[in-house]
């Protein structure tokens, strides 16, 4: 759901980068996992404030600096089952890793590895014989199908 960015201040609070649309999403959570890879802590959220676009955030047991810093990079993330379900024709990020991206053509491009936020919309990264950057926009996405495992691009082999 986001990522720990940079301390903030001298008393352990921290910057996060929220990768939701809404980065007061994660106001809503009384506590957070965050590491990297499979090794996670759960941390209580002491306090949670809006900053000039982004989140300041005091954890419990981050109490100066330097363990503030020692969590920069790290990325936060809740238990799924405390996400409320997406709307239609929206999708949890996560949920997209590891479909099948299949072209109109129905050659298969790979596997989605990824997504990466850009300055104009979100970029579904496909892993095939060859790296695929979409854009996971309308107009290159077709049918989305999470429980089938696939999804379809409007996109060339080539491109």
């Amino acid at each position: 759901m986001g990522r720990i960015a940079a301390p903030f201040g001298i008393k352990g609070w921290v910057k996060v980068q929220a990768f939701s649309d809404d980065p007061g999403t994660l106001m809503d959570f009384e506590s957070w996992r965050i590491g990297r890879g499979d090794k996670h802590t759960h941390y209580r959220v002491e306090a949670v404030q809006d900053h000039s676009n982004t989140l300041v955030a005091k954890l419990s047991g981050i109490d100066d600096r330097d363990a503030a810093f020692a969590l920069r990079g790290q990325e936060i993330s809740v238990e799924r089952s405390r996400l409320a379900p997406p709307a239609d024709d929206e999708f949890y990020w996560s949920d997209l890793i590891g479909l099948k991206a299949v072209n109109r053509e129905g050659i298969e491009l790979g596997t989605v590895s990824s997504l990466m936020e850009s300055g104009a919309h979100d970029l579904l990264v496909i892993k095939g014989a060859r790296e695929y950057l979409i854009p996971f926009v309308a107009a290159f996405v077709g049918k989305v199908d999470v429980a089938g495992g696939r999804i379809e691009v409007d996109w060339g082999e080539d491109y």
